[in-house]
């Protein structure tokens, strides 16, 4: 039987030699040169490289403009927040002050991470959710952000349910595209899972349905069949993927014109632990996306703190050739 570890030594995506051996302490060792590659000055001094501020979840927010000119100085360029509350804050800094001292730092707000109150999806729950959305579209809107992404999976049992989530979707897509944003939602691995109709739990393993099973689907790509593609984009998250047992160069490859954000991440600081081929999903975005924005997501982290390893992480890619 195929277990996890032998998908990710074999799937397409992964470096030569699959996952590293050794302790998981490896994940905090230095980033890696690149072989053959030279950095001269100012090497990566216009590469566009974005940040999920999720990221710094426990540091930014004890002291935001020093935060804010530490990101700038590591050379990210642009910023997806994560934060929204009912308040219309960013955890407790109210927005237009942290658009501010993003502006006073260089830094563009391109895109929010942004969950409705429930993950529950009911007839009777639409209009409160779209509600939601409503606000959360024009508090976003005021500050110029261009994406509005649900990052939450919500509840993906059966096909049937998964009928109402493209309804809900398409709904988020409809509200954000009048308030002048695109709707998009963030992947994990839970979405890799498969349904079947009249379906009361998903499973990662198809073969857990048992022999009669009839009408399986993936719930990633009924979300992709479910939605409108002028009202839903997605922004795929290519270590989550992975997890899920999903190839991300493939789904790039097939999806191009629905795949329009990336998340770059790894086990932890980028590059480090050996099992994603960031060459490989960096060229075949470029090929078969073509524009596409990407946003750095760092989970997971020992031995230091997070302003250490979403540094780790810029400094890869900025010393990564195939980065433009």
């Amino acid at each position: 039987m195929t277990n996890r570890r032998n998908f990710l030594r074999n799937a397409s995506l992964l470096a030569a030699g699959g996952l590293l051996a050794g302790k998981a302490e490896s994940i905090s060792a230095a980033v890696p040169q690149t072989s053959g590659a030279s950095c001269a000055a100012g090497c990566g001094s216009s590469k566009v490289i974005g940040l999920q501020i999720y990221s710094l979840a426990q540091e930014l927010h004890a002291n935001v403009p020093v935060g804010l000119k530490r990101i700038k100085e590591m050379g990210y360029t642009t910023l997806e927040l994560a934060g929204y509350n009912k308040d219309g804050n960013i955890n407790k800094t109210p927005m237009a002050d942290f658009k501010r001292m993003c502006d006073d730092n260089g830094l563009l707000i391109t895109s929010t991470h942004v969950n409705p109150p429930t993950r529950e999806y009911t007839s009777s729950n639409k209009a409160e959710t779209m509600d939601f959305w409503k606000k959360a579209a024009d508090d976003h809107a005021k500050i110029g952000v261009k994406y509005l992404i649900q990052p939450g999976q919500p509840a993906t049992r059966s096909t049937e349910e998964m009928a109402r989530v493209g309804e809900f979707f398409n709904g988020a897509g409809e509200i954000a595209k009048a308030a002048g944003l695109k709707f998009g939602y963030h992947n994990h691995a839970g979405e890799f899972a498969w349904v079947q109709p009249g379906g009361k739990e998903a499973q990662s393993d198809r073969r857990r349905f048992g022999k009669d099973a009839k009408g399986l689907e993936v719930i990633y790509d009924l979300m992709l069949k479910n939605t409108d593609p002028s009202l839903v984009f997605f922004e795929l998250d290519v270590y989550w993927a992975v997890m899920g047992q999903a190839d991300p160069v493939d789904y790039m490859r097939r999806y191009n014109d629905r795949i329009r954000v990336l998340h770059i991440k790894d086990r932890a600081v980028l590059g480090q632990s050996g099992m994603m081929n960031f060459e490989m999903i960096f060229n075949t975005a470029y090929y078969a996306i073509g524009a596409f924005d990407y946003f750095v997501e760092l989970e997971g982290i020992r031995n230091m703190t997070q302003f250490e390893g979403v540094k780790g992480c810029a400094d890869y890619l900025l010393k990564m050739p195939f980065v433009r």
